[in-house]
């Protein structure tokens, strides 16, 4: 049912929280996990200390990325990642479409109220506007 199966992380513990589901998916079907961090680019911060503290992000993003691809080959789980720039949501969509992803897994922090509407939801905008399924896994805090 599924070949290609797209994790975005962010290292949080919500992240973490969708890794068991995403890698019992992929045993079951034998599929590929792809795991994707962004370094948001579209905070008026990263605009201001430029491409230092972008730099700085990155790195942390391909270290979260190692550790996710570490823990699904241990379970023998073929698994790619890639740290990529941008707006989340439209980094997160276009992966999907340039990789064949056949559904995306993400976990949502729980926020409501003004809370969500002042931070926005990245889960949310992907589920909105993705062509293909978006499993979602309230993250328990």
């Amino acid at each position: 049912m599924y070949d290609e199966i797209l994790l975005p992380v962010d290292g949080s513990p919500a992240a973490e929280q969708a890794m068991p589901h995403v890698f019992d998916l992929a045993e079951r079907f034998d599929a590929t996990v792809h795991v994707l961090f962004v370094v948001n680019t579209t905070r008026d911060s990263a605009g201001v200390v430029g491409g230092t503290v972008l730099d700085t992000l990155e790195r942390e993003g391909r270290r979260v990325v190692d550790e996710v691809k570490a823990r699904g080959e241990r379970r023998g789980i073929e698994t790619h990642g890639v740290v990529r720039r941008g707006a989340p949501p439209d980094a997160i969509l276009d992966y999907a479409t340039e990789h064949g992803v056949e559904v995306i897994v993400m976990a949502t922090h729980g926020r409501t109220g003004v809370e969500r509407v002042l931070l926005g939801s990245v889960t949310e905008r992907v589920v909105r506007a993705a062509p293909v399924p978006v499993l979602t896994v309230r993250a328990v805090e």
